[in-house]
């Protein structure tokens, strides 16, 4: 399997600001670094474990011929024990969102294979998180059902290796037909690339990428299937540090200045406002925690909960966590947020500024 990575996908690709570094601390080789703000990797240097894949919030990371939605959807009729050694990645591919989307589709608990995960050559780093993203999901499981993620040490025996056969000769003239040529040189031109550290361009469709808000898959099918639960008769709330995928937050107002980047450069429109930038808006569901709301407040407006309530999961609302009086500019005409004083926007005020500062200097060298 290949590793793939989505520019337009990553929260540093919409902020200089973000501090998101949870694949190159998951990474077993490192081999994901951060290049002028964005991640970059090589290659033949990636074992394409899948441990980015889990751990990052926005779904940048992804493996070639494993699909997370089509596994979760063709496990929801096996429900075949999870296991690294017959029919998934590592077991770190499978974020906490992942897991509890899994046991809520399937009718028995779900089995994850840790066989020899703790003594694998690559555990360092993994073997932590899956053990994580086992407790935790088993955590939130626990507030509103009776499913349990499962966790064995099967000993199943490891695959074994397979010698090649040496080709024949009809095999070879078969492999000067064009097509394979053409498979040939392909195969032979990544294996160059894989040696060299991948790196990744804004051109003008990964902007407009970046521009369009997307929710990732795996969050829409967890709340699909969240509407079709039997709601609990009294919802629990939870210490936010114990959920790692979403958070419910609330705004300074004392502190925000309505300066609108948060909002728009929520990924998910989990922050979001209305047409007159008068109000900001919070929906739970949507909200990814991935900090970059956070990163870029200038000043330190935007908060998580101390607590979060199950019943987001249940009956999800848009909330307002401030309001804003909008006025018109007496000067350009524009609307901006009003905090007192008299109707010039900070624009305006701002240019006059500097037009007084500009006339001072001009003044004193006429005189």
């Amino acid at each position: 399997m290949k590793l793939n990575f989505n520019l337009s996908s990553c929260v540093r690709s919409s902020a200089i600001n973000s501090n998101c570094q949870r694949c190159i601390d998951i990474c077993p080789t490192n081999t994901i670094k951060i290049e002028n703000n964005i991640p970059i990797f090589t290659p033949d240097e990636c074992i394409s474990c899948g441990g980015c894949v889990g751990i990052c919030p926005t779904s940048a990371y992804s493996l070639d011929n494993f699909n997370m939605i089509e596994f979760i959807f063709n496990h929801f009729q096996t429900n075949e024990v999870l296991s690294c050694r017959q029919n998934t990645p590592c077991l770190a591919t499978f974020s906490i969102e992942a897991l509890i989307t899994l046991s809520l589709g399937n009718k028995e608990n779900i089995t994850l294979d840790i066989g020899h995960c703790a003594t694998c050559e690559i555990a360092k780093n993994l073997y932590p998180q899956i053990k994580n993203n086992i407790n935790e999901a088993n955590f939130i499981l626990s507030t509103f059902s009776q499913k349990k993620i499962e966790e064995k040490e099967l000993g199943l025996e490891s695959i074994e290796k397979t010698e090649v056969d040496t080709r024949s000769r009809r095999d070879f003239f078969s492999n000067l037909k064009p097509t394979n040529l053409i498979k040939t040189k392909i195969a032979f031109d990544e294996k160059i690339d894989g040696n060299e550290a991948k790196k990744f361009n804004f051109d003008e469709n990964t902007i407009n990428q970046i521009k369009t808000k997307f929710i990732p898959d795996i969050r829409k099918l967890f709340f699909t299937l969240m509407k079709n639960q039997d709601k609990p008769k009294i919802y629990e709330t939870i210490n936010s540090d114990e959920i790692s995928f979403i958070s419910q937050k609330y705004i300074d107002q004392s502190k925000c200045t309505n300066c609108q980047i948060c909002y728009r450069i929520c990924p998910t429109e989990a922050l979001n406002s209305d047409k007159n930038f008068s109000i900001i808006n919070f929906n739970s569901i949507l909200c990814l925690k991935c900090y970059l709301c956070h990163d870029v407040c200038e000043y330190d407006a935007i908060h998580v909960q101390k607590e979060f309530d199950i019943k987001e999961f249940f009956e999800p609302t848009n909330k307002i966590l401030a309001e804003f009086d909008i006025k018109r500019c007496d000067e350009c005409g524009n609307h901006f947020t009003y905090f007192g004083g008299d109707f010039t926007c900070s624009r305006c005020k701002t240019e006059e500024e500097e037009a007084l500062a500009l006339h001072n200097i001009f003044k004193k060298d006429f005189q």
